[in-house]
């Protein structure tokens, strides 16, 4: 095999792509779930739920196909198995498990906040421990595509909440400034 010269060492591309492959790995756990919940939410918040999971999977689809691509580009090979992903995944499935509605949407926003700090972790190795900003940039550009995510769904949750006239419950009985 060619010698891969592209002004990282060997050890800082397995490095790099040891990250990335967890990255894949979480990602994978992540679209099981964000699928499975498309598949089985029910109630009155079904459509927007069912829609909102299908644009967020299709999303995902493309993120985990940028990733394993960033590591072939590496010089590496994406893990691919169900086992490997579980293995290394910092997520974790829940077996036997169908939330509600809201539950699902609480289980996928913690999910995402956990693949944005691990991102950000992620980040911060690329560039001060590997010396790749080339894949700095593109974990962050993916954070923010986690963290994007992950506001629509606390989005969701937040809205739970709201008063019929769309006040928070607390900021109802609180007496305006200037009153």
């Amino acid at each position: 095999m060619r010698t891969i010269n592209i002004g990282l060492t060997e050890e800082q591309r397995q490095g790099v792509i040891s990250l990335l492959n967890q990255d894949l790995a979480d990602s994978y756990v992540l679209i099981v779930k964000t699928k499975k919940y498309h598949w089985d939410v029910v109630g009155p918040q079904f459509r927007s739920l069912h829609e909102l999971w299908e644009e967020q999977y299709e999303e995902l689809t493309e993120n985990i196909d940028d990733l394993a691509e960033r590591i072939r580009a590496l010089g590496g090979f994406p893990v691919g198995t169900m086992g490997e992903f579980l293995q290394i995944a910092t997520l974790k499935e829940h077996k036997g498990e169908i939330p509600s509605a809201t539950g699902m949407v609480a289980v996928l926003g913690e999910d995402h906040e956990q693949l944005i700090r691990n991102l950000r972790d992620h980040v911060d190795q690329c560039s001060e421990q590997f010396h790749d900003e080339g894949t700095a940039d593109f974990l962050t550009e993916l954070m923010e595509e986690h963290e994007q995510m992950a506001w629509m769904l606390r989005s969701f949750i937040e809205g739970q909440a709201l008063e019929p006239d769309g006040m928070q419950p607390e900021a109802a009985t609180k007496t305006p400034v200037g009153v």
